[in-house]
């Protein structure tokens, strides 16, 4: 028995609407990272599910490509981060957009 395609999209429509909610919600810079991941991984889902539907591949690809600039992201964003934590000690958002370090 096979999951309804629908389902697939409603839980990926929430996934990324809490990642919307972590991101203009909290200030955390890394509560933000997390969100943005979790707005990728919801997008993931929806390629994947319409790929399996279609029983094409070409989702399926699109999705490792977007997982390879998602770990290209976290590279780049754990470093910011990293460096955020070193020059005011805090990750909160607030403090990084003053552009005076």
């Amino acid at each position: 028995m096979e999951i309804p395609v629908g389902h697939y999209q409603f839980v990926a429509a929430a996934l990324f609407m809490i990642g919307v909610v972590g991101m203009l919600v909290r200030r955390n810079v890394i509560v933000m990272f997390m969100s943005i991941e979790l707005m990728l991984n919801a997008a993931n889902l929806s390629f994947v599910a319409w790929s399996r539907l279609w029983d094409s591949i070409d989702g399926q690809i699109f999705v490792f490509m977007v997982m390879v600039v998602a770990a290209a992201e976290v590279a780049v964003g754990l470093a910011i981060i990293i460096s955020l934590i070193r020059n005011r000690d805090s990750v909160n958002i607030e403090e990084a957009s003053l552009l005076k370090w």
